[in-house]
């Protein structure tokens, strides 16, 4: 076989390869970006329903009582002690940052970049606040001697799951912040002009999905 006839053959390889893998694009009706998202979500999904199925078994299993969330996470405020006041706040924050996520992403159908990067900047903004009123939460329940190892008012375990959870998902939340700012900046200069913005619709994904993750936090530590 000659070095022509070896390279036309690797040309035609390349091109059917390149036709298949476009026909399955064609075929499933979904682009690779949206696919390769909802195939992150779904393994992230596992991971916290692993953290917390154990959750669930690690307080069941407990021998010491489990510390009521009405008195760990209670705020003093004008001398008085409001239970879960901080936490509702936090949740408020999360679910109004999901409805500008969304405004965000019909914006982005419409094309108004101006609004939907705005909108997106909110959105990010709104998560930092709630990643900074969560650190006060650690900071509080630090000062009053939850460890991962030990907890004043119960079973030591508490403050172990505590601690993986809520920080799994605030890391999850801050890598939102930092991948909804450089999204919005780069709509914001016009950067998918061309291309459209479904990359505004992706970033919504992740982002609902952080919201979503939360309820389930919310109503297994702070509820149960």
């Amino acid at each position: 076989m000659t070095m022509t006839t070896q390279t036309s053959s690797k040309a035609q390889g390349l091109s059917g390869f390149v036709q298949d893998w476009s026909a399955d694009k064609e075929a499933f009706q979904v682009p690779w970006g949206k696919a390769m998202m909802w195939i992150f979500l779904l393994s992230d999904t596992f991971v916290f329903g692993c953290f917390l199925i154990g959750y669930m078994v690690v307080r069941i299993s407990a021998v010491d009582p489990w510390p009521p969330a009405t008195d760990v996470f209670a705020l003093t405020i004008a001398g008085q002690s409001i239970p879960l006041v901080l936490i509702a706040i936090m949740t408020f924050i999360l679910i109004t940052s999901s409805g500008t996520m969304a405004m965000a992403v019909n914006y982005g159908y419409r094309k108004n970049r101006h609004k939907a990067a705005w909108l997106m900047l909110l959105t990010a903004f709104l998560g930092l606040t709630f990643v900074g009123m969560q650190a006060f939460e650690w900071t509080k329940l630090i000062e009053d001697g939850v460890r991962p190892w030990e907890n004043p008012w119960g079973a030591a375990q508490f403050g172990a799951v505590f601690f993986m959870v809520t920080g799994f998902h605030g890391l999850h939340v801050s890598i939102g912040v930092i991948y909804l700012t450089i999204v919005a900046i780069k709509v914001l200069r016009g950067h998918y002009e061309k291309k459209g913005y479904e990359i505004v619709e992706i970033t919504g994904l992740y982002w609902h999905f952080v919201d979503l993750v939360w309820v389930f936090i919310f109503a297994f530590f702070y509820l149960w």
